[in-house]
């Protein structure tokens, strides 16, 4: 497929993401994901501008798993053309539109919308988010025993604590010196102490990779948890992506059986590199293809994806 034409202008637009697109076309001529509904559900949010490193972290995963049917929220750039590749390449997934009215339980905006998703629709499934710049280049043991022990998994982000803490532990971990300004995430984070809610734990996690088990809590949780944060920073910030991730932070973190992947083998700074026992690199900011490691391995998943 991908030798027969060049690759569609929508897809070219920013010229780093251009030539790393030229670069792993070749994902389209890997085997399509044969989904199966078995209770797992592997979820991302996807336009078109994505539509290639998407595949290249979906089937990665999903090899590895062996397992899961797909579903996406379309962040509202999809058209008739992206809509028959996925469904080629994913086994027809759900595609889920993208938010048309505002739900008063939490705010506005596609990181809100994504875990909104995922909340309402754990309560018979468990649904797995992983991001379009990431990368699966190894066996994923961990998050195989926490889909089959019904764990919800976090992916650790920056920071060095390994595990949760109790929101004001926390903030005397990650914050000594006390609240601070700066983006919506650290001031989040930073006065987190001042909620009054001893059962709330929490740590730092990363997007890129997240499980929610089956039957967890769902919107009720996250509603609380959004009335608390936005008496933190006010309401006119919580519709920042950001302050969404805090709050998954905050719920999978609070969860009695959450598992916290080992950073050595679960990276959320994929730039950094890897050695041979590493099983997952996300990629992500503006500089993600500066150095060449994102295309390496994005190449090293296409070639195991090929052996198959």
């Amino acid at each position: 497929m991908s030798n027969l034409s060049p690759l569609p202008r929508r897809w070219l637009r920013n010229p780093q993401a251009a030539r790393h697109a030229e670069t792993i076309r070749d994902i389209l001529d890997t085997p399509p994901i044969t989904p199966s509904t078995n209770g797992l559900v592997l979820f991302a949010e996807i336009g078109t501008a994505k539509l290639l490193p998407f595949l290249v972290a979906i089937k990665s995963l999903h090899a590895r798993l062996g397992r899961g049917r797909v579903a996406l929220l379309d962040d509202g750039t999809l058209i008739g053309a992206d809509r028959a590749l996925l469904a080629h390449h994913c086994g027809d997934p759900e595609i889920i539109p993208p938010a048309s009215n505002s739900d008063t339980a939490l705010p506005d905006g596609p990181a809100w919308h994504a875990l909104r998703t995922m909340l309402e629709r754990r309560r018979t499934e468990y649904w797995l988010s992983l991001s379009s710049d990431s990368v699966t280049i190894g066996p994923v043991p961990e998050i195989e025993q926490a889909i089959a022990l019904n764990a919800s998994f976090l992916l650790l982000g920056e920071g060095t604590l390994e595990g949760p803490r109790p929101l004001r532990d926390f903030c005397r971990a990650a914050y000594p010196d006390g609240p601070i300004d700066g983006d919506v995430t650290v001031q989040l984070e930073s006065r987190l102490g001042e909620i009054a809610r001893p059962d709330r734990r929490y740590v730092r996690g990363d997007a890129g990779l997240m499980g929610f088990a089956a039957g967890g809590p769902g919107l009720h949780f996250a509603a609380a948890s959004r009335s608390d944060l936005e008496q933190l920073v006010g309401a006119e910030r919580m519709s920042e992506p950001g302050a969404a991730q805090v709050a998954a932070n905050l719920q999978l973190s609070s969860e009695n059986r959450t598992q916290f992947l080992p950073r050595e083998r679960y990276r959320h700074d994929g730039a950094a590199g890897w050695d041979q026992s590493t099983s997952f690199l996300r990629f992500a900011g503006e500089d993600r293809y500066a150095d060449g490691r994102y295309t390496e391995a994005s190449r090293i998943a296409i070639e195991a994806l090929r052996r198959k």
